[in-house]
């Protein structure tokens, strides 16, 4: 199959280069059989999914369809990941949670189960049509009503806002993390954790050169976070990689 590339987190061949995924236009469009790189047994993955805060049914449920009729499913938070996030929404004892790039609502509803009765996540999606299963979800969870949807592209709603936010989580388009991590970081509360997903990127963070701009991209969060003196950081090997920040002191 010659080389691969990476495009959201999914391993393809280099003679592919020309299909396009514009999330920003709220366009999808790669070709048949993507897959994620995958970093973790699958045997691992299930041993610690099942020794970790269980999946909701609503999640379960919201996962299954995406599954069943969405294009790129492996673009959702899987429920490892969510126990994550969960746990984390927890441990920071976050009451106001912003997300940059929803999908279908996976994760979003995993902040929102996490959060106590008066906590909200302001989630942020260009695709109407992954936003149409979320708000269906939404409205069938208890927790849905924490829960407020942005539309447009995730910077021009971060310029909107106003902090401080007590957990940011990171994971769309990849050509603008730093961009996304340096407005995080103005919004963020004073004990606040930002997450940022994929960015081990299937591995491919260890090539270079770098193969591709997504590649590139990340690289360049991680090193800018790793160097940032405001900032403590640890790349956690879940999935696809998380980076959990906070600041320094």
């Amino acid at each position: 199959m010659g080389l691969l590339f990476t495009v959201l987190g999914f391993a393809m061949p280099t003679g592919l280069l020309g299909a396009v995924y514009a999330r920003a236009k709220g366009v999808f469009k790669l070709p048949k059989g993507i897959h994620m790189e995958r970093l973790v047994s699958s045997d691992i993955e299930a041993y610690a999914e099942t020794h970790s805060i269980p999946e909701s049914p609503v999640c379960r449920a919201l996962r299954e369809e995406t599954h069943r009729t969405m294009e790129y499913p492996q673009m959702l938070v899987g429920p490892l990941e969510g126990a994550f996030l969960k746990m984390m929404t927890q441990v920071v004892g976050a009451k106001r949670v912003l997300e940059i790039g929803m999908f279908t609502g996976y994760s979003a509803l995993c902040f929102a189960e996490a959060l106590p009765v008066d906590g909200t996540v302001i989630t942020c999606e260009i695709n109407e049509q992954s936003a149409a299963m979320a708000r269906r979800y939404f409205a069938q969870a208890q927790c849905g009503s924490k829960i407020s949807i942005r539309m447009g592209p995730a910077l021009d709603t971060m310029r909107t806002l106003a902090g401080p936010f007590d957990l940011i989580f990171i994971d769309a388009d990849k050509g603008n993390y730093l961009n996304y991590y340096r407005r995080a970081l103005d919004l963020l509360a004073l004990n606040g954790v930002i997450l940022i997903d994929n960015v081990l990127w299937s591995g491919e963070v260890l090539k270079q050169p770098p193969p591709d701009e997504s590649t590139a991209a990340i690289q360049e969060l991680n090193r800018t976070v790793a160097a940032d003196p405001r900032v403590s950081a640890v790349l956690v090997t879940i999935r696809d990689g998380v980076l959990v920040v906070r600041r320094a002191g």
